[in-house]
């Protein structure tokens, strides 16, 4: 079955950054839509960045030019590089891969999306 690991979050201050992983596994990779989201304490669960099968990524207007998603289909591992952090880009994040995506949009209702992984926390400080 399609499983999702996470890691690389952690704690950094303001300015700071991080580099996520996500391992992937039990389906064909490259073949779906593949992104991250996140939710912040109290927030409702939010895309930040996604990326086609073509390799053409989008991201939510919050993080354009701070974060970068990639991925390495020799190694089934997609990434999210995410630079001058803030406070409010504190939350969750999470992977997410699904066959069916309509236009890998970054504005997917996260229900509507089927496989997830478990999480990694970042918590950018002031």
């Amino acid at each position: 079955q399609v499983q999702l690991v996470e890691s690389g979050g952690g704690s950094v201050q303001a300015g700071g950054s991080l580099r996520l992983s996500c391992a992937a596994s039990g389906y064909t990779y490259s073949m779906y839509c593949m992104g991250w989201f996140r939710q912040a304490p109290g927030k409702e669960r939010e895309g930040v960045a996604v990326i086609d099968t073509h390799g053409s990524t989008s991201y939510a207007d919050s993080v354009k030019g701070r974060f970068t998603i990639s991925q390495d289909s020799a190694k089934n591992t997609l990434y999210l590089q995410m630079n001058s952090l803030k406070p409010e880009d504190t939350g969750m994040y999470y992977c997410v891969v699904d066959p069916y995506w309509p236009s890998c949009s970054v504005g997917r209702t996260p229900s509507a999306l089927t496989f997830w992984g478990q999480g990694t926390q970042v918590t950018v400080s002031s």
